[in-house]
């Protein structure tokens, strides 16, 4: 991307520093440089070139924070606000997805479950409705993709009769 497109007012001197600024967010015109930047453009792609999202959500604060003393009302900047919080929400979507299978003594204690519920010729839904739980939860406990406590697991083996869990790990 041709940087000289939003910071037109710079020398060329000036625009080659300007690329280096945009990389060290510890620089002291970071924020201003960014500031400039995001204020001249629309299109969160050419930003993006430059600037990682990574490092987009990490400085965001401190430019907000610059952008806010030099302007009090900014409808750009609150558009730049939805913007970050959009990125911030997909990261932390992806932080939270289970990765993987589901650990193995969940599958393990699922399996044990489901046998013992099949034994007793009971459907999911029976067992939920037993302990006071919803269908697609005792699926997902079955499953091994549902890490559930003590409290509920006694409560299950008391519906199932269960005296004794055994796994090995």
């Amino acid at each position: 991307m041709n940087i000289a497109k939003y910071f037109w007012d710079l020398n060329e001197n000036a625009l080659k520093g300007t690329k280096k600024i945009l990389n060290s967010p510890e620089h002291p015109k970071f924020a201003v440089r960014m500031v400039t930047l995001l204020s001249r453009c629309e299109q969160p792609k050419e930003v993006f070139t430059l600037l990682s999202k990574k490092r987009f959500i990490e400085s965001w604060p401190r430019a907000r924070a610059y952008w806010l003393k030099i302007e009090k009302k900014s409808d750009f900047r609150d558009w730049w606000q939805t913007i970050y919080e959009q990125i911030l929400q997909g990261y932390q979507k992806k932080e939270r997805r289970p990765q993987g299978k589901p650990p193995a003594l969940f599958s393990k204690v699922g399996k044990m479950i489901k046998d013992e519920r099949l034994k007793k010729a009971l459907s999911q839904r029976d067992l939920a409705m037993r302990i006071g739980m919803k269908q697609p939860d005792i699926s997902s406990i079955e499953e091994g993709k549902k890490n559930i406590t003590l409290e509920t697991l006694a409560r299950i083996s008391r519906a199932l009769e269960i005296k004794r869990i055994a796994i090995d790990v």
